[in-house]
C-alpha cells in the first residue's frame, strides 16, 4: 500500500508533474470537444464517497469516469456502514479491494489521510475542511488556457482563509506565484501553512491593497459547508470583502477573477461580475471535468 500514489494535496505531485497534468487536461478537453473516444479504462470503477453534498464534484467525477470508459459508484454515509461507525481503516481495506480508485469528499482532512493509509488503490481528496486540491487543478487549467504560465504572477485571495484559500497557498508554492490574502481579522488560514510559505504568501486585511497589481483575483463563499449557523455573523464582517468592479479596478487591467461556485451574487461577488460575458468562471467550472480526468488517468497509469 505504501507504493500507491494518492492525491490528497497539491504537494503529493511535483511542480513538473502538475504542469504535465494541466497540459493533459487541456488536451483531453480538446479531444472531448472534437468527439474523440477517450474510453481507455474500460471496466475500471471509481468509488465516490460523499459525506458532504456536491454538484460540480459529483457530476465531474461521474461524467469523467464514464468518458474514460469506466463506472462511478456513489456512496453516502447514510447508505453505507461508514455512517454507522465502521472504522475508516476497515472501510478503506474493503472498498479498495473492490474498486480501482476512490475519491472522498468529507469534513476532517485526517479522514482522507487515514483512508489512503489503508487503501490499496489511489485516493483523491475531493474536498476536506482543510483543502480542495481538485478545484486548484481546474483553476490552474483555466489560467493556462487564457493567459499561459502563472509562474511569477500575482494572485489575490479575498475572503475567508478556508480550504480553498489554503489550497491556493499550496498552489503558490507548486506553480510559483505570489499570493496576497485579504481576510477579516480572525479568519486567516492555518498559521503553520502561512509560515511554511512566508516567502511568497502575505496576509493583510485591506482588500484593495491586496488586489493592487494582481493578475488574478479569487474568492469563495463566506460560510462554507458546516458553517451555515455562522452565515449572518460572517456576512456582517465580510461586507468589505466583496469582489466587484471597484475592487477589480485595483488589479491589473487584464486581471481575471475566479470563483469555485456555488456563488451568492451580491455577497462575496457582485452579480455584475458573475454575469459578465467575459468571465472565465464557467470555463473554470467546466474544467473540473477535464482536470479530474487527467488526474484519474495519471493515478490509474501510475498504479496500474
Amino acid at each position: 500500500m505504501s507504493d500507491t500514489r494518492h492525491f490528497l494535496s497539491l504537494l503529493d505531485f511535483s511542480p513538473a508533474e502538475l504542469g504535465l497534468m494541466i497540459q493533459r487536461a487541456i488536451e483531453m478537453k480538446r479531444e472531448h470537444l472534437e468527439g474523440r473516444d477517450q474510453r481507455s479504462f474500460p471496466g475500471k470503477v471509481l468509488g465516490m464517497i460523499f459525506a458532504k453534498s456536491s454538484t460540480r464534484t459529483r457530476v465531474s467525477f461521474e461524467a469523467g469516469m464514464a468518458q474514460l470508459g469506466g463506472h462511478a459508484m456513489f456512496l453516502s454515509p447514510q447508505d453505507t456502514q461508514l455512517g454507522r461507525g465502521e472504522p475508516i481503516e476497515d472501510s478503506a481495506r474493503v472498498i479498495s479491494s473492490m474498486v480501482d480508485i476512490v475519491m472522498i469528499r468529507t469534513f476532517g482532512h485526517d479522514i482522507v489521510e487515514r483512508f489512503a493509509a489503508h487503501s490499496s488503490v489511489p485516493v483523491i481528496n475531493a474536498l476536506t475542511d482543510d483543502l480542495h486540491p481538485c478545484q486548484l487543478l481546474a483553476d490552474m487549467q483555466t489560467w493556462v488556457e487564457h493567459r499561459g504560465s502563472i509562474a511569477g504572477k500575482r494572485v489575490c485571495w479575498v475572503g475567508d482563509g478556508n480550504n480553498m484559500c489554503q489550497s491556493y497557498i499550496n498552489a503558490a508554492r507548486q506553480f510559483d506565484f505570489e499570493l496576497s490574502i485579504a481576510c477579516p481579522p480572525g479568519f486567516e488560514p492555518d498559521a503553520r501553512l502561512l509560515e511554511a510559505n512566508r516567502d511568497r504568501v502575505h496576509v493583510q486585511h485591506q482588500p484593495a491593497q491586496a488586489a493592487l497589481g494582481a493578475d488574478l483575483v479569487v474568492t469563495d463563499v463566506w460560510a462554507s459547508m458546516g458553517q451555515e449557523e455562522e452565515q449572518q455573523e460572517r456576512a456582517a464582517l465580510f461586507v468589505p470583502y466583496q469582489v466587484n468592479a471597484e475592487l477589480m479596478s485595483h488589479a491589473n487591467s487584464d486581471a481575471l477573477y475566479m470563483h469555485c461556485l456555488p456563488a451568492h451574487r451580491g455577497e462575496e461577488i457582485s452579480a455584475e461580475l458573475m454575469d459578465a460575458t467575459d468571465t472565465v468562471i464557467w470555463d473554470e467550472a467546466e474544467n473540473r471535468l477535464h482536470a479530474q480526468k487527467a488526474l484519474m488517468e495519471t493515478l490509474l497509469l501510475a498504479n496500474g
